[in-house]
This record gives C-alpha cells, sequence and structure tokens, in this order.
C-alpha cells in the first residue's frame, strides 16, 4: 500500500484551499510538497452570503457542487504541477467548507461542504471526508481536530509543550499525559472582516493597519466579556457565532471610533482571549502555526502577552502554512487503515472513534 497521502483544507478564512502531499507512516508525517490556491472572490461571497443569510435547498446544493468542482480542480492543478501519477496516492483527506458548526443545540451538527464524489470523479482518488459528524454523534464537539495531529507531531519534545494554531479561529492544544485543546475564540476572522469593511483589503499585511490604531479599552472589556471566553472547555466555535454580527452588538454606532483603533482593538481580543486561556496552564513552550503567524504585530503582542516561550512550528521542521492540510492527509490516513482518533479528551466525546467517511 502506498504511503503517500493529500490532505486539502480550507478554513474559516476563506482565503484559500491548502493542498499537502505527505508521506505517512506509523511514527511520523513528511510534507513532500504545498500549494495554496486562491479562493475564487465570487465564490467566497456565496459561502459568506449563505452563512449569513437564509438559504433555499437549491442555493445549499449547489454550493456543494460548486466547492465540490473547486477542490477537484485545485487538485487536478495540483498533481499536474508536482507530476504525480494518481495511481500513487492511497488517498485524498477533504475537509470541505465549514457552513455551520453548531454542537450545544438539541439536534447537534457541523456542516462542511464540498461533493468528495466530484472528487473521486476527477481525480480517480480515494477520497475521504466528513470527518467532524462521528465524534459529534458520539457526544462531542466534533473540533477542534488539530490537537490528535499535534500530538502525533510533538509529544516526543521536552518540556511542558502547548499549540496554538490561528486561522479564522484560533485554538490551543496541551500536550501531556491527557491530551486537552479547544478554540478560544477569534483568530483572523474579524480582523479580516473589518479590514474587508473598511478598507477594501482582504486581510491586515503583517498587521500593520492595527499596529497604528490604540486600543479602545471599554469595547476590549465589553467583548472579552463574552459568554464564549468564560467558558470552561472542551469547546469550540465558528463563522457562525464570531461574525460581523456578533461585533455590531458591541459597536452600534461604526462611525464612533477610528477605524484604525477598532482594528487595533480586535487585534487585542484575539491575543487576550488566547493568552488568558494559555497562562491558566502549565505551558513553558508555544508553537505557533497557522495562517494569523504571518501578523508580526498579533505574534509580537502574544510575546507580551503569554507567559511561554515562543516559537514557529518552522523552528521544529513543520510548515505552519501546510500544518492543517497536512493533518487532514494524516486523518485520511487513519481512516483507510481503520484506526481510531484519540480525541475524546478534547471534544469531550463518549468515545475514540474512526472519524470520516470513504469515497471511491
Amino acid at each position: 500500500m502506498s504511503n503517500l497521502y493529500i490532505g486539502v483544507m480550507s478554513g474559516t478564512s476563506l482565503d484559500g484551499v491548502d493542498i499537502a502531499l505527505c508521506d505517512i507512516d506509523k511514527s511520523s508525517c513528511k510534507l513532500l510538497a504545498f500549494e495554496e490556491y486562491p479562493f475564487p472572490k465570487t465564490l467566497k461571497e456565496e459561502v459568506l452570503s449563505i452563512i449569513n443569510g437564509v438559504v433555499t435547498l437549491k442555493e445549499l446544493g449547489t454550493l456543494d457542487a460548486k466547492l465540490g468542482e473547486l477542490y477537484s480542480e485545485t487538485l487536478s492543478q495540483f498533481l499536474r504541477s508536482q507530476k504525480l501519477n494518481t495511481k500513487d496516492i492511497n488517498a485524498i483527506g477533504l475537509h470541505g467548507q465549514t457552513l455551520w458548526h453548531e454542537p450545544h443545540s438539541k439536534h447537534p451538527f457541523s456542516m462542511q461542504l464540498g461533493d468528495a464524489n466530484r472528487v473521486v470523479a476527477k481525480t480517480g482518488i480515494k477520497t475521504v471526508a466528513d470527518f467532524r459528524r462521528m465524534d459529534i454523534a458520539n457526544g462531542g464537539e466534533g473540533a477542534p481536530f488539530a490537537p490528535a495531529f499535534h500530538k502525533f507531531l510533538f509529544e516526543k519534545l521536552e518540556g511542558n509543550i502547548a499549540v496554538l494554531n490561528i486561522g479564522g479561529m484560533a485554538n490551543i492544544t496541551l500536550l501531556g499525559s491527557t491530551l486537552r485543546g479547544w478554540d478560544t475564540g477569534c483568530g483572523n476572522v474579524l480582523l479580516d472582516m473589518w479590514m474587508s469593511k473598511t478598507q477594501e483589503k482582504s486581510y491586515d499585511k503583517n498587521g500593520e493597519f492595527a499596529q497604528g490604531g490604540k486600543v479602545i479599552s471599554e469595547l476590549l472589556e465589553d467583548m472579552l466579556n463574552d459568554e464564549y471566553f468564560k467558558k470552561e472547555p472542551p469547546k469550540s466555535t465558528g463563522r457562525e457565532y464570531f461574525n460581523e454580527s456578533w461585533f455590531a452588538k458591541f459597536l452600534p454606532i461604526f462611525n464612533a471610533y477610528k477605524d484604525r483603533d477598532i482594528m487595533r482593538t480586535l487585534l487585542e481580543l484575539t491575543a487576550k482571549t488566547v493568552a488568558n486561556d494559555l497562562n491558566k496552564t502549565d505551558a513553558t513552550k508555544l508553537i505557533l502555526c497557522g495562517g494569523g503567524t504571518r501578523n508580526g504585530f498579533l505574534v509580537k503582542r502574544l510575546s507580551e502577552l503569554c507567559s511561554c516561550e515562543i516559537n514557529r512550528s518552522e523552528e521544529f521542521g513543520v510548515s505552519s502554512d501546510a500544518l492543517e492540510a497536512m493533518a487532514f492527509a494524516w486523518l485520511a490516513y487513519k481512516r483507510i487503515n481503520n484506526e481510531v482518533v484519540e480525541l475524546s479528551s478534547v471534544t469531550g466525546s463518549k468515545k475514540d472513534s474512526q472519524l470520516g467517511a470513504i469515497y471511491g
């Protein structure tokens, strides 16, 4: 059986489709190639419109097909650019695009769209998708899943290790005798929203716009008092909670403050919520990964607020940009080999489960 697996990830930031080719066995996951493909602007707007509005079954089904086509096309480009023979790839791990994550309703669920059948039809490669719903069926949060992979990558390191992944949301992993992990709350999602709304840019490069502003202390304190930040783990969240409507509750008059000051305050919210959670633990070393590591000012604020040493995952031989896509290649490996993923201590599920459905 081949050791080659491909992971595909498009996160809550909706900034791109990440694809990683990995060589995986029981003891290692080696990144062989990584590419990031842009997320089409019109499709991003369609996803956000559906998340924030009322949707028909036709619109939902059409979006599922469009996302499946996007993943199929980007995977085909990746296979061509890397000159890969599809017969050499054991499986693709396809996360899909999260539309809604609601693990605490009367009928809990997590919805990821992107038709895996289309990926199989286009590439001819067996595909594993629908990773989250079995954990929810067993009473868990269905997220975050990254901690299991963080443990696989970093558990041999000495010391009290924490891993912070900053994407649209931010999540912390604590490595130790009992694996723990949770979503601290918003990562880049509100920062990107405010840049798009006020500057017509998709993100704040290196945090330069935020750095020119001042923290609005009253606004920050109001946001920090949100019930999610006070909740104890296990907990997970997404764009269905942290979004423009959530923010508008705290800022009824948008013109009352300067755009830069609001941006600076939103960055402080991300940094503070991470630091507040992390400083309650015994972690002495923090490994940073995810798109948020590109925001130099955010990383600077984390280093000032957190009581532990901070290192980027690159210092341990792991690409921070590729890590999430690598995680879904590894999850595909686990499913193809009928192995459970040890996540119950993270998600609160009744038991560890085999995660994902196999297509093709």
